[in-house]
């Protein structure tokens, strides 16, 4: 069974009288294990995809199936819910609370899953240590480069063991050594823990660590096909 399915959603934004159609029409399977690429122009409908697929927000028409549960008819709090257990995000800003650890910030996706503290703490050390950071537990975000707060937001992502990683433009802010390392992170995830992945990128190069790569256009899919020159961590 595919771990997402979307079968003929559409996105509708209402423009006083003028209905915006972001969305047309959008089909796509993506199976337990894969690393999948999203790709696309500016307004192409991509970033409004990645919303839909991690629960951000539900589809105006059409269905969404994430590990066997129908997206489309759930509530706020059922999304709220779902987004806790089964995906962990990663955005281009980082996201970290400023003046809190490395360890707390890690820690926060559990303290919302009611995760008792010593529990918190060991999980969350164990993240940071999957990522490279087992030396900056107490570490601010000022007082990290911007590739290790974006591996401390990765920490973040996978400390509740959810299946799913969203990545918006992970690398958007760094340079281009420091994407790399970010990128190794994912690669690694995805082999070695099977990790499935989601990424959105205009970059080419972040796009070829993925297995496959789906590019959209005026709001539908215009390619889907895998990548069959991936590239590996050196």
């Amino acid at each position: 069974m595919a771990l997402i399915e979307v079968k003929n959603i559409w996105k509708i934004y209402q423009l006083g009288d003028i209905p915006l159609e972001v969305l047309k029409d959008v089909s796509l399977t993506i199976d337990s294990g894969e690393f999948v690429a999203i790709m696309g122009p500016s307004g192409s409908g991509k970033s409004t995809f990645m919303n839909m697929l991690g629960c951000l927000d539900k589809p105006t028409k059409g269905t969404y199936i994430l590990d066997g549960i129908n997206i489309t008819n759930s509530t706020l709090s059922e999304l709220a819910d779902i987004r806790c257990r089964k995906i962990g995000f990663v955005f281009q800003g980082f996201n970290l609370i400023a003046r809190t650890s490395a360890i707390e910030n890690v820690e926060l996706p559990m303290i919302y899953a009611h995760v008792p503290s010593e529990e918190r703490t060991k999980k969350a050390k164990k993240a940071l240590k999957e990522v490279g950071l087992e030396n900056r537990l107490d570490h601010t975000p000022n007082q990290l480069s911007g590739g290790q707060q974006q591996r401390v937001a990765i920490a973040r992502a996978i400390v509740n063991d959810a299946p799913i990683i969203f990545a918006d433009e992970p690398t958007g802010n760094l340079d281009t050594k420091t994407s790399i390392e970010v990128m190794e992170s994912f690669y690694k995830l995805n082999e070695e823990k099977n990790k499935t992945i989601i990424l959105v990128t205009h970059e080419p190069d972040i796009a070829a660590y993925a297995k496959r790569i789906v590019r959209f256009k005026d709001g539908v899919i215009v390619s889907d096909e895998q990548n069959n020159n991936r590239t590996k961590p050196r």
